[in-house]
């Protein structure tokens, strides 16, 4: 049986292309049954519809406050009778009550090897930090931003003349290879 995955997204929707490649595989335990963005303009959410899956815009402009958003999330989630929740590339900070409602069942790709370098900007942050190395991080999402049990973890070398663009396109291209790696592994031990 599949597990039925909701994947959140604010942009194009890269990462959610990596998800709906690995899951049209016959022996991958999970499958995309609706993406939802936060803005109506996300490429993403035409990546999805041309996949057949399910998409719904809650545009955090429109439903205010903050609570009023994260309901609409919830009910659509509960009504597409979703099992896991994919943060990919979704540029809003969930609450401590919406993440409690999921718990243990949300996850999230950072460009990053956290615990090193949260929040935004973070391949900035590794450059003016000198690190040598750097990469992505798949975890289960926490009340506490950018935190949580870690699933998996890729790496890519910081070269010298390196800068964040060029960082984080190396680094994405390891996001599209790990993000189904942990989210196969996640369905596939996860409880009814």
């Amino acid at each position: 049986m599949k597990r039925r995955v909701a994947v959140l997204i604010s942009g194009s929707g890269s990462n959610l292309q990596a998800l709906i490649d690995a899951s049209g595989s016959t022996d991958y335990p999970a499958e995309i049954s609706l993406a939802i963005s936060n803005r109506p303009d996300a490429f993403g959410l035409t990546r999805a519809a041309a996949a057949g899956i399910t998409t719904l815009v809650v545009d955090h402009k429109i439903h205010q406050p903050r609570r009023a958003f994260e309901e609409q999330i919830d009910q659509a989630l509960r009504q597409a009778e979703i099992e896991i929740v994919c943060l990919a590339g979704f540029m809003r900070i969930l609450t401590s009550d919406f993440v409690q409602r999921w718990e243990g069942r949300i996850l999230n790709i950072h460009p990053s090897l956290l615990p090193a370098f949260k929040g935004l900007n973070v391949q900035q942050q590794a450059l003016d930090a000198g690190a040598k190395v750097s990469g992505c991080t798949v975890h289960i999402v926490t009340a506490d931003l950018d935190d949580g049990p870690i699933l998996g973890q890729a790496t890519v070398p910081v070269e010298q003349d390196d800068t964040a663009r060029t960082l984080a396109a190396r680094i994405l291209k390891k996001e599209h290879k790990l993000y189904p790696d942990c989210l196969r592994a996640f369905a596939a031990q996860l409880e009814p």
